[in-house]
């Protein structure tokens, strides 16, 4: 690089991914035409059974939004009591368990991966514990085998929070199989969006009926309603859109892909910064790239995240601070320091860098110089 141009544009983490909004017009014209813009239509359908073949599930249900399809997946199982999760997530995997009446009980993170860990699952199971909510963080995979037999031993269904872990796989397929049911994000910061959007993946037909039915105010047909159900539909048009998406995923993956090879090759040696290693036999899908700044690093975290604001480069402190932090889950017996020591340090470390398939050379390598030189500049 022979100088430092700042970018005239805010660099954000990511960047919703647009196709040509050309390409575009024929699905609306075709909505136009058949005048369906909701309550299942043809892309609606269409854009289920292309997702459930791309990502190699058998059944999934489309959503308005994430949050949303938590907060119906909880339903669908009828989850009560308390619910065992992580702290290191965004606010709405446990917002949908207050949403539900569900109490979460918090519990410590795995220091390599930042998922859930499974050696402090056990402790925090209570008579009153009905299930466990973890997270793929960043779309790295959860420890699913050790999850499952902990479920299994003690009776508890799993929901996993799959908003980061749209395409990946681990040695057994997609990781989306894993668990009772799985929810994504199509929100239009994701790996896949539909500008919003989200759905419930599951393992039979009956749950998928559940789950179409919680989604639609419980309707089965016209005159009957079977379950007390929320308007949680993805439109026509988010759904097509979505399907438009799609044609484009394999080469969008690739350049994140090409852009997370390039942050590790440089940073491989850089003393005092480290970023979370791919695992033998899983796919992932270079959906974040989080780098932790430890003591060896030349200045603290929040110091590298002001310095590359100067330079209009906005990283995120993703996820800082943790949700126990936040005044609704503060006051919680499992939301104590001292019971999530491992959580609270990365969160003080941790910080996402820029890496979506428009970024460019220059920017990149902007981002590359200004954390390979913080003790110099």
């Amino acid at each position: 690089m022979t100088e430092l141009k700042v970018p005239q544009n805010p660099l954000f983490v990511t960047q919703p991914l647009l196709p040509p909004l050309a390409e575009f017009i024929p699905y609306l014209q075709e909505i136009w035409e058949n005048k369906q813009l909701t309550n299942n239509g043809p892309f609606h359908q269409q854009l289920e059974a292309e997702l459930a073949a791309y990502l190699g599930v058998k059944h999934i249900s489309l959503f308005t939004n994430g949050t949303i399809a938590l907060v119906t997946a909880l339903q669908a199982l009828r989850i009560t009591g308390e619910v065992i999760t992580t702290p290191y997530s965004f606010v709405a995997t446990a917002h949908s368990l207050l949403w539900n009446g569900i109490k979460p009980v918090f519990v410590d993170i795995d220091p390599n991966s930042m998922n859930l860990d499974p050696a402090k699952i056990e402790a925090a199971i209570t008579p009153q514990t009905t299930a466990i909510l973890p997270v793929h963080c960043y779309g790295h995979p959860c420890d699913v085998d050790r999850i499952e037999k902990i479920a299994d031993n003690y009776g508890l269904k799993v929901i996993y929070d799959a908003a980061h872990a749209f395409g990946v796989q681990n040695a057994e397929g997609s990781i989306l199989n894993h668990g009772d049911l799985s929810v994504l994000s199509f929100h239009a910061t994701k790996v896949f969006n539909t500008f919003e959007g989200g759905a419930i993946v599951c393992h039979s037909e009956k749950d998928k009926r559940r789950i179409d039915h919680l989604k639609n105010f419980g309707f089965v047909d016209d005159a009957t309603v079977v379950s007390l159900g929320i308007n949680g539909k993805m439109s026509e048009v988010n759904a097509a859109f979505g399907l438009l998406q799609l044609k484009g995923i394999d080469v969008a993956l690739a350049k994140r892909k090409r852009i997370s090879d390039r942050y590790r090759a440089a940073f491989k040696d850089l003393k005092g910064l480290r970023y979370l290693e791919d695992v033998a036999g899983e796919v992932p899908n270079f959906a974040y790239f989080p780098v932790l700044l430890e003591d060896a690093y030349p200045i603290d975290r929040d110091t590298l995240f002001a310095r590359l604001k100067q330079h209009n480069i906005f990283a995120r402190r993703y996820f800082y601070p943790l949700i126990t932090e936040f005044p609704m889950y503060r006051g919680l017996p499992s939301a104590e320091h001292g019971n999530l020591i491992v959580a609270r340090q990365l969160a003080s470390k941790v910080l996402c860098l820029p890496i979506f398939p428009a970024l460019t050379d220059d920017s990149l390598e902007l981002v590359i110089h200004l954390i390979k030189n913080a003790g110099e500049l």
